[in-house]
């Protein structure tokens, strides 16, 4: 890119003598571009037209009203930046309260499923001795069915 060298009258730095990256330069020229097309005036569409060669008009008034234009940015981000960490604080309490209750809610079911798990043991108990009940009486039945038949049989004599 060409620049213009800064007539005797006008006092001009080329942008790219300020030690800047690329990206601040056109952050610089949109800069200057913005308080130029806000403003208007004569000294804003000089201001404009430099930054259009690549050059940083050295005045009082451009150079206020660039750093006014600036600082009004920077607030900008600043407001920004505070909303998003807000955001961002909010998310993270919402996450620990959400991880709390799942944590809580897991708790509850470890519990729960505990409680099952033990009254599991204890129907199998329940199970295993109500079984061995069952049969001691169905061997009670079986000798019982047997003693009624031999007592329902004709009676046999039989001597001595």
């Amino acid at each position: 890119m060409s620049h213009q060298q800064p007539t005797p009258n006008t006092n001009a730095v080329p942008d790219t003598q300020l030690g800047l990256t690329e990206d601040q330069i056109q952050l610089l020229r949109q800069g200057q571009q913005a308080v130029a097309a806000a403003a208007g005036s004569t000294s804003s569409r000089a201001a404009s037209r430099a930054s259009s060669q690549g050059l940083l008009i050295m005045d009082t008034s451009s150079l206020a009203a660039l750093g006014r234009h600036f600082d009004h940015i920077m607030q900008s981000l600043a407001e920004r930046l505070e909303y998003l960490t807000e955001q961002a604080q909010i998310v993270t309490l919402n996450v620990y309260d959400r991880a709390g209750n799942l944590i809580d809610n897991a708790d509850v079911e470890i519990q729960r499923y505990h409680d099952l798990m033990e009254q599991i043991d204890e129907l199998e108990l329940d199970y295993d001795r109500i079984a061995q009940i069952r049969e001691i009486v169905r061997g009670y039945r079986q000798r019982t069915e047997a003693l009624e038949r031999e007592l329902e049989m004709p009676w046999q004599f039989i001597p001595p």
